[in-house]
């Protein structure tokens, strides 16, 4: 009898050059011709968000400057992104899924998870299922995804990133240590670009080495982080996938730090919020939400704490309006030159509906708002790909406040939104 014959089958669909193949099919004038999707072409410091595979194949990577994507490929086509494509492709990609199971937990906007376990009987196995979805997806929509066939999150994770693009791959009980644990560390999911390089200063190099490590070590060095990857690495992963009509509503997104001294001046104040407003932003915009309301709760060195809010004439997902707005909280309900012992900052009233832009009756920049949305996308594919250090604001690096924006650890483990 099979040991695991009770396993769940989990496939992780993947979207491949998602940004670039949407605009593709408005440009398809662009399809034969190496493209990418960036910020102003005109600004030689834009960064690349996303390129087809004609541009992969010339050298060109995401999150580099356009003037040396421009170096490596000088007849690169450059096009800007909208977001609001985005997000309706993501609802119609979601909605093929749901074909096939009703267990669909999307993870971004171009990736989801789905448990077809028990739709085997209908639609075939683990991987019949995953190129059905595969073909279904291209000829539908035009567009091509990644899949990873396994018997957990983590491991069909790792399978829809082994191979790219327009692929399925199978990782099973047997097979996954001889196809993972010689690949670099930084390669395991839910190990950043920081944790990888703590990971090689201690001799640890490869997922094999996490696997084989001493669990209580990892512990040591990165908390409860540490016990995650070992899981990851041995294949342990048992959390489920939720099923997409069950899923509650995100009603708020937040980040509190308590904090090493306490805030005393108003450029003490500037950097936490800066911080914590960038924390918050990012995990809007990766969750597809925008924020008609911001909380602030503070607390001072006698652990006294109040709570105040404040309504946005219009949604936001931008750090620099979540900030203005915690600035202006914070001047309005806390005494000036009271030391402030811990921040918490939460975006509420939540809406998915990215479409409910309102403009300012009071002549609000229109061409500043989308520049600074640009900006803070561009951010979120930098850190994506190099870590959540890899860029930030200048005011933040080395404070003295104990502010160490990392990763959000996002994945089976569970958000870490308060």
């Amino acid at each position: 009898m099979d040991t695991y014959k009770k396993d769940r089958v989990i496939l992780h669909c993947d979207m491949n050059g998602f940004f670039a193949s949407v605009e593709l099919l408005d440009h398809p004038e662009l399809r034969d011709k190496p493209m990418a999707v960036s910020g102003d072409p005109n600004n030689r410091h834009g960064i690349i968000l996303a390129k087809n595979q004609l541009a992969k194949e010339h050298g060109v990577v995401t999150a580099e400057t356009i003037w040396k994507a421009k170096e490596k490929c000088p007849q690169l086509q450059l096009v800007r992104p909208h977001m609001d494509k985005y997000k309706l492709y993501c609802g119609k990609i979601n909605r093929i899924y749901q074909r096939f199971t009703d267990m669909v937990e999307p993870f971004s906007i171009d990736e989801s998870w789905l448990d077809v376990t028990a739709s085997r009987s209908l639609f075939g196995s683990g991987k019949e299922i995953a190129d059905t979805i595969r073909r279904t997806v291209k000829e539908e929509l035009n567009l091509t995804l990644s899949a990873g066939v396994s018997f957990n999150k983590v491991m069909a994770k790792m399978g829809s990133e082994y191979k790219k693009p327009d692929a399925t791959t199978v990782i099973t009980r047997e097979n996954f240590k001889d196809m993972l644990w010689h690949l670099p560390a930084g390669q395991l999911f839910g190990v950043g670009r920081a944790t990888a390089e703590k990971l090689k200063k201690s001799g640890i190099k490869t997922i094999g080495d996490i696997a084989s490590a001493d669990k209580n070590y990892l512990v040591s060095l990165f908390g409860k982080q540490g016990k995650i990857i070992w899981e990851h690495a041995n294949g342990i992963d048992d959390s489920p996938v939720a099923l997409y009509n069950q899923r509650e509503p995100m009603k708020s997104v937040g980040n509190g730090v308590t904090f090493r001294r306490d805030l005393t001046t108003e450029s003490d104040i500037s950097t936490a919020v800066k911080a914590l407003s960038d924390t918050v932003a990012g995990r809007l915009r990766k969750y597809g939400y925008k924020a008609y309301g911001i909380k602030v709760d503070i607390k001072d060195s006698y652990f006294k704490t109040i709570s105040r809010q404040k309504q946005l004439f219009a949604p936001t997902w931008l750090s620099g309006e979540i900030a203005k707005a915690s600035i202006e909280i914070i001047h309005a309900s806390w005494k000036k030159n009271v030391p402030i012992r811990m921040l918490t900052i939460t975006a509420i009233n939540l809406t998915d509906d990215l479409n409910q832009e309102q403009l300012s009756l009071f002549g609000e920049n229109i061409e500043s708002k989308f520049l600074n949305e640009k900006v803070e996308l561009t951010m979120d594919e930098v850190r994506k790909k190099y870590g959540s250090h890899a860029i930030g604001f200048a005011s933040v690096i080395n404070n003295d406040l104990g502010i160490d924006i990392k990763s959000d650890g996002d994945g089976p483990a569970g958000r870490k939104d308060i």
